[in-house]
């Protein structure tokens, strides 16, 4: 049996003491039709009505509670099947016994409860009344089948299967990662999953400390990141907090004390600051519920360490509910305009929603007496799914109802089919990597490093799209998420419009242009994977390069295309290296007139003027003058040595020799497209050197002999042109001077 005994000191029995009480409440996402109506403390399930009646022409008196919470979610919902499932779970599980001493009917109950109250619809409750009933007595699966159906007994088996699951073996991989593509067919199997879990954490007291931290382990690295990509946040922070206790007892224990603190005050900022905006709203006539959400303990707990000792107004958030996504920007126009707002807390997870379905819009008010109040305006509706998350999208196979609001009926792909709600964002990429996973280990390693990332940022491409990337996400991770398997093309970027590498780290709000290169043959770099911060970019390289065992990286340098006399050309290329003592040992085409009779000229290797450019001379060893352009790092260094400046005036021949540097993103073939560029240019190549690449870029350095000194702009352009070529330059090496 999975669920363990009750907890009677579970965190959330603080006190007594009603306003305590009152700030210690989850606030639950508000019914759409009984918005007033109380929630119902999902720690409490009545014993008393256990044992009523539960004949065909009545609902038995245990499920009261469960009907209640769904019917004001569901008023027009068809109980029949939550009798019928009661009645065989009942029946079935009649004589077990919980570790507490309860029938272990008030487990199933009490996860059914959990989930009336956050609006599943009956199909789901129908499944987690009998969520164990196929593990743990005589029921067959042929039997709910036959029952109630193939929907229920789909997700009854995906649960069954859950249950199966050791998440902290190694053995289990290949268990765990079917057990994720069965959440992704249905999300209401891990629904259920995050129920079942929550009422086992607050009923987990009499285990061993031992288990009790092992399950709660496992709770924290596991279940409660996967409640929070499905968006279920009243699941996932009440498990933070019974995790917290568990792992934490002292700091658990100090936070409950701040919080018991904080309700003995005399004066309630936060409340003082909810009227305010409550009067600002009431005058300009926008109708909205204004709201004190506190902060459970772990958000509490993390508040305290980043800002030292807490303020009244730390102690939760002013909520403000309204009916149009119009209004929410309306009541953030009045509080900004009419109460001082805190500018670099703004944030807005409507128009760019979170991957987790998660809408609001964020900011901060503060007063006079330095009291700061965060503040989350959205939609009642924006609060259930913020609430529930996927549980709060109803059945994900029935078709959208005249009563759903517009937003919900437009939810719809570009080519005009209505978009899966079981599936936000994160939970269709994973089922995309999982597929492409080589082997079930590193499938689960690859999930358990994503599960790890607990932050999400949100970057543009340059088509207006978005793309939601884990916090430390690189252009690589763009580039796989905007074209998957195509991405092995790709040679850089453009991030908020500047040349960048693919291992740049992306920032929240930057826009992205992947730079894709023109050759079929583009390979990824093994480098890529120190770079690549989600599964789909991992695992789509590192299956590339399993597909390629003897391919070496085609970023090592131009020897690594596959081509041998490419390699043979570079290689000589590289033998073929230019004096390192400052200036050309060869003489120089182009002619230059310095005013020192008998001097020799030579053109500086460092800067390679060529005609027309702005000369200077400096007179070195041995009667030699060299010849820099104005603008050479050389020039300023002679000058701050005390050499004097010799004049220097071009001759009358228009030959010259230049050393270029082409900088380039890695990719095969590199180097014989822009030797052809240059041969086409009828330009000669005196030498060539190709550096080592360091992160995806790759130097190459070319002195290249000029009939016409006038023709170099057109030369530059046409090595620019050169796919993965992003920049052309004059030399401008920094040599020590004689």
């Amino acid at each position: 049996m999975s669920a363990e005994a009750t907890n009677p000191a579970s965190p959330g029995a603080v006190t007594s003491s009603p306003k305590l009480a009152a700030s210690l409440e989850q606030d639950g996402p508000p019914s759409p039709r009984r918005r007033t109506r109380p929630r119902i403390d999902l720690r409490r399930l009545g014993r008393a009505a256990f044992l009523g009646s539960a004949t065909r022409d009545r609902l038995p008196d245990a499920i009261g509670h469960v009907v209640e919470a769904h019917r004001a979610h569901h008023p027009d919902a068809d109980l029949e099947p939550l009798r019928r499932a009661y009645v065989l779970a009942e029946s079935s599980h009649r004589g077990q016994m919980r570790k507490s001493g309860e029938p272990y009917i008030t487990h199933p109950l009490a996860v059914t409860l959990i989930l009336a109250e956050l609006g599943a619809e009956t199909t789901t409750l129908t499944a987690s009344l009998l969520h164990d009933t196929v593990e743990d007595t005589d029921v067959t699966l042929d039997q709910v089948g036959e029952e109630f159906g193939a929907e229920v007994r789909y997700i009854v088996d995906g649960v069954t299967k859950l249950e199966k699951v050791d998440y902290g073996t190694a053995a289990e991989p290949e268990t765990f990662r079917k057990m994720l593509v069965a959440t992704g067919n249905d999300v209401r199997v891990m629904s259920i999953k995050l129920a079942d879990r929550l009422h086992n954490m607050r009923t987990l007291g009499v285990m061993r400390p031992e288990k009790q931290e092992r399950i709660a382990k496992v709770t924290r690295d596991v279940l409660i990141p996967l409640a929070e990509r499905l968006g279920v946040q009243a699941l996932k922070t009440e498990l933070e907090d019974l995790v917290f206790a568990i792992l934490h007892p002292e700091e658990y224990q100090h936070t409950r004390e701040l919080i018991v603190d904080n309700a003995s005050r005399a004066d309630d900022p936060l409340a003082e600051i909810a009227d305010e905006v409550r009067a600002v709203l009431r005058d300009s006539g926008i109708q909205a519920e204004v709201l004190i959400r506190p902060r459970h303990f772990v958000s509490l707990h993390r508040a305290s360490r980043k800002r030292g000792r807490l303020r009244g107004s730390d102690f939760g958030r002013v909520l403000v509910l309204v009916n149009e996504d119009a209004d929410c920007y309306g009541v953030l126009g009045e509080l900004h305009t009419c109460m001082t707002p805190v500018v670099s807390e703004f944030k807005d997870f409507i128009a760019v929603p979170k991957f987790n379905l998660y809408q609001s819009l964020h900011t901060a008010v503060a007063r006079a007496d330095g009291q700061v109040a965060e503040v989350l305006i959205r939609t009642h509706q924006m609060h259930k799914a913020a609430e529930a998350g996927v549980i709060a999208l109803g059945n994900p196979y029935a078709p959208p109802s005249e009563e759903q609001s517009g937003s919900d009926r437009a939810r719809t792909d570009p080519d005009g089919e209505r978009i899966d709600p079981t599936r936000p964002g994160w939970l269709s990429r994973l089922l995309d990597w999982q597929e492409a996973a080589p082997d079930p280990d590193t499938f689960w390693s690859t999930l358990r490093e994503d599960l790890a990332q607990d932050r999400e940022i949100t970057v543009f491409r340059a088509d207006g799209g978005s793309l939601g990337l884990p916090e430390g996400a690189s252009c690589v991770d763009a580039a796989y998420a905007q074209y998957g398997e195509d991405a092995h093309a790709c040679i850089g970027a453009r991030v908020n419009g500047r040349l960048a590498t693919l291992s740049t780290v992306l920032r929240d709000g930057d826009t992205v242009q992947l730079l894709m290169g023109q050759d079929p043959a583009s390979e990824p770099s093994r480098e890529w994977l120190e770079h690549a911060r989600t599964p789909v970019a991992r695992i789509a390289i590192q299956r590339w390069l399993a597909a390629h065992p003897t391919h070496d990286d085609p970023l090592q340098g131009p020897e690594s295309s596959g081509d041998p006399a490419e390699a043979e050309a570079a290689r000589a290329a590289v033998d073929a290296r230019p004096a390192q003592d400052g200036s050309d040992a060869s003489p120089a085409a182009a002619t230059a007139v310095v005013d020192q009779p008998g001097a020799t000229v030579r053109l500086a290797g460092c800067c390679t003027p060529v005609p027309p450019d702005e000369v200077t001379g400096f007179a070195v060893r041995g009667g030699v003058v060299t010849v820099h352009r104005v603008e050479c790092s050389g020039v300023a260094h002679m000058k701050s040595t005390g050499r004097a400046e010799v004049g220097v005036h071009w001759g009358d021949t228009t030959e010259a020799r230049v050393t270029l540097v082409a900088e380039s993103f890695g990719r095969p073939h590199l180097l014989a497209d822009l030797t052809e560029a240059i041969a086409l240019e009828g330009v000669a190549i005196v030498s060539a050197t190709v550096e080592p690449p360091t992160q995806q870029r790759v130097r190459h350095t070319y002195t290249l002999q000029l009939s016409d000194a006038a023709h170099l702009p057109a030369l530059m352009r046409a090595m620019r042109n050169v796919p993965g070529v992003y920049d052309v330059s004059r030399a401008q090496h920094h040599v020590a001077v004689p």
